[in-house]
């Protein structure tokens, strides 16, 4: 899955792709390198941005999604907890709502998937994006994610949502310290089999990456988001072989030509 942004302020590239055109031609170019599908977003959820209202978010949106539609020959998501927002991106011919909040921030929008026969992923988040960094806290972050996503996938279902149509995410960076998402990652095999649901992973450049590569990979200083993509392919290897179905990534190059790797060697020790 490869990001689109179209915001001024992500972590990673943020005001880099806020034009309709450049972001088009970065979601294209981002199918050339190996992305499957693209996940497009017009407000921003790192810790502490600011809210985006539903009028300039679909501004945003919209005319990219309807290009990359007819343009880039591959499934096309909406990163959105909007569902005047999920509405005008699915009218526009996405098929995926990725849905940071599960379905909590606005209880109309998964019925609107279900009505829409389109995808919705549900992550897990402690809190929401202004806040959920101040101090997050679990006994077991493992189980207490697991339970939240289960619960989650059980209110998808209630609304009409088929089972086929749902994929669940951790939300490693979300509400959680470094060592939650390294705990999280570790047993993500677990997690995969209890869900029994297709499981989407997004590590790319986040700043846990940074931090463990300052702390053990020999790393001067915290490395900034664009580069960190060396830590990212690592992680991205790790989910795929936990059995992670999706990862949602910046750099398509590197993460595609690893997991078709990844896929030859499974291949080959099957034979």
């Amino acid at each position: 899955m490869g990001v689109v942004n179209v915001t001024p302020d992500s972590f990673s590239d943020g005001g880099r792709w806020l034009d309709p055109g450049a972001a088009v031609a970065h979601g294209l170019e981002l199918v050339a390198a190996g992305a499957d599908l693209l996940d497009v977003g017009g407000e921003s959820t790192r810790p502490g941005a600011s809210a985006v209202d539903a009028a300039e978010e679909r501004a945003r949106i919209e005319p990219v999604i309807a290009r990359l539609v007819a343009e880039a020959g591959v499934p096309v998501s909406v990163d959105t907890a909007k569902r005047v927002v999920a509405a005008a991106a699915l009218d526009s011919g996405a098929v995926i709502v990725n849905d940071v909040s599960a379905g909590r921030f606005d209880p109309a929008l998964l019925p609107l998937v279900a009505e829409r026969g389109a995808g919705i992923v549900l992550m897990h988040m402690l809190g929401e994006p202004r806040t959920m960094q101040d101090d997050p806290r679990y006994d077991d972050v493992v189980r207490e994610v697991g339970d939240f996503l289960v619960e989650r996938a059980d209110a998808a279902r209630a609304a009409g949502v088929a089972d086929a149509a749902i994929a669940l995410d951790p939300g490693i960076g979300f509400g959680k310290t470094t060592e939650h998402n390294l705990d999280l990652l570790a047993h993500l095999d677990t997690l995969v089999e209890r869900v029994g649901l297709p499981v989407v992973v997004g590590t790319s450049r986040k700043r846990f990456i940074g931090r463990v590569l300052s702390d053990v990979g020999g790393e001067t200083g915290e490395p900034p988001a664009d580069r960190r993509d060396d830590g990212t392919l690592g992680t991205v290897v790790w989910a795929a072989e936990c059995g992670a179905r999706v990862v949602r990534v910046h750099d398509a190059h590197a993460a595609a030509r690893a997991v078709d790797l990844l896929d030859l060697l499974e291949t080959v020790e099957a034979a």
